[in-house]
């Protein structure tokens, strides 16, 4: 079962059904959704998504999946799942826009990070920022993340993979 997590400011705590509406406009976002490095995809299949969290994510207990969350309100999406890109584990960071800027995400990221090595006890971790996502990699710099290698999709946008390790 996914536990609570907590960092200084932050709740990283698993998802309950009310907060769907949240999940859906965090990626339905078009700009969220860009930095993300995903296309915008319909509501009807991000609802899938947040159902699939809830009915098969957690009751199998597949990977941790969180709703993070600032003073009690919404703020973000967090993940520590298994990547197909590598054998290995990848981190997976969303914050809604009026939470960009404050040092949030550095903190979120973190918290990840702490959480991989102490309770998962997992080396490294992987993650996977868009080459044009500037913000991201410069904070992924600051907490020690080196490239790895980039890779193309079929529409010629650039993810860099990226690793830091855990210890």
């Amino acid at each position: 079962m996914t536990p609570t997590v907590h960092t200084r400011r932050l709740v990283l705590s698993p998802y309950h059904p009310e907060d769907e509406d949240a999940f859906v406009a965090l990626l339905r976002d078009e700009t969220v959704c860009r930095w993300m490095g995903q296309e915008r995809a319909p509501e009807k299949e991000i609802r899938a998504v947040f159902r699939a969290i809830l009915e098969e994510i957690y009751p199998q207990a597949l990977f941790d999946v969180w709703g993070v969350r600032a003073e009690g309100r919404y703020v973000g999406h967090a993940e520590i799942k298994p990547t197909g890109n590598v054998d290995g584990h990848e981190l997976v960071a969303a914050l809604v826009r009026p939470s960009w800027g404050r040092g949030l995400g550095t903190e979120l990221v973190r918290g990840l990070i702490d959480y991989a090595a102490r309770a998962l006890q997992l080396p490294e971790v992987y993650g996977m920022v868009g080459a044009e996502n500037t913000a991201s990699l410069a904070l992924c710099a600051r907490l020690g993340f080196r490239h790895v290698r980039d890779v193309v999709g079929d529409d010629g946008t650039v993810t860099r993979m990226l690793v830091v390790s855990t210890g």
